[in-house]
């Protein structure tokens, strides 16, 4: 009896034991979060990484940061995917719909095109969800991470205002080219940039600005309409990534009233650092996405071993500008070459 007792227990340690999701220090639970019949079966996990879009050098940074933890922490099978552009929005919601029904995955890091659609799909998921870059609003959700947008926006806006008094103007005023309409991420940043600007001493024109769905040829347009609208000038554009700020800096490109412009970017990527150093944007928010990256998966993998998460995890963000851009070109070059 005693000997029929012994390898009862021995089996239920060997089972919780299998339960767990490898990589770091994790402690291992019989946590029921998973994804499928894979947790119980080997000693590693599987994340599945779904983000806006793949097609950009922001996300290759994500995406490389994701899998590096793999990398790091061989028993965890981390698969990275995204849509094809940021308006992609039936591409995503297809991936996610078949990757929370396939059982393939124990974990789950998504960096939702439309938050509000994600959050319908999502609901009633047990598995670990964690977001990235941009967060949803939904119980589901044991962590966001990704940069304080509003925060790190008023931190651009601010350097903004001070680098448009140093090259002489005297009405300091902002416009933005923003993303996608309604998009999280683009709010708050826009609500940063408006915060940063008017804390000192800009103006923010809160009803010019003008929506380019994240892509440089919408915002190469839209700042076509913005000089139409001011021909004297206007000392700061602010913008919602890297591509669009470079873009609507080369439409400005030889018009005399817009030489002192200050063209800010956010993403801090390398494109941005090399127009930055050659004069062509002038500064722009630096995100931290292969941390954002790493982080994501990492915190996806203390979710399945029954660890608790904070709400927010910061991956960090910082200002890029002549300076130190060339320090971050080569912090990024050795990410992805």
């Amino acid at each position: 009896m005693k000997k029929r007792l012994l390898a009862m227990l021995m089996t239920g340690a060997m089972v919780a034991s299998l339960a767990a999701c490898g990589g770091g220090s994790s402690t291992p639970s019989t946590d029921d979060k998973t994804g499928g019949d894979k947790a119980g079966t080997t000693s590693g996990c599987s994340v599945d990484v779904i983000l806006k879009t793949t097609a950009s050098e922001y996300w290759s940074y994500v995406k490389a940061g994701a899998e590096a933890y793999s990398k790091d922490n061989p028993d965890v099978k981390v698969e990275v995917k995204g849509a094809t552009s940021e308006t992609a929005y039936d591409e995503q919601q297809n991936m996610i719909e078949t990757d929370l029904n396939s059982g393939a995955y124990d974990a789950f890091v998504i960096a939702p095109l439309q938050a509000d659609l994600v959050k319908t799909l999502i609901a009633g998921q047990t598995a670990p969800i964690v977001a990235v870059d941009t967060n949803i609003d939904a119980p589901e959700v044991l962590s966001f991470v990704g940069t304080g947008n509003e925060d790190a926006a008023a931190m651009g806006g601010k350097a903004a205002v001070e680098a448009a008094k140093a090259a002489g103007w005297d009405k300091v005023q902002a416009i933005a080219i923003s993303g996608v309409q309604g998009d999280g991420t683009a709010t708050a940043r826009l609500t940063g940039y408006e915060k940063g600007v008017t804390e000192a001493g800009g103006e923010f024109l809160k009803d010019e600005i003008q929506y380019a769905d994240a892509v440089a040829d919408k915002a190469a347009t839209s700042m076509e309409a913005i000089m139409q609208n001011h021909p004297k000038g206007v000392a700061i554009i602010v913008c919602n990534n890297d591509d669009m700020a470079m873009a609507a800096a080369r439409a400005a490109k030889g018009n005399a009233a817009y030489e002192k412009t200050i063209f800010v970017g956010f993403d801090g990527i390398q494109s941005a650092c090399n127009a930055i150093l050659s004069g062509e944007e002038t500064m722009s928010v630096a995100q931290e996405a292969y941390d954002m990256g790493y982080k994501a998966v990492e915190a996806a993998v203390k979710a399945v071993n029954g660890e608790k998460l904070e709400k927010f995890i910061d991956s960090g963000c910082s200002v890029v500008n002549k300076d130190n851009a060339q320090e971050r070109l080569d912090t990024l070059k050795g990410y992805i070459g």
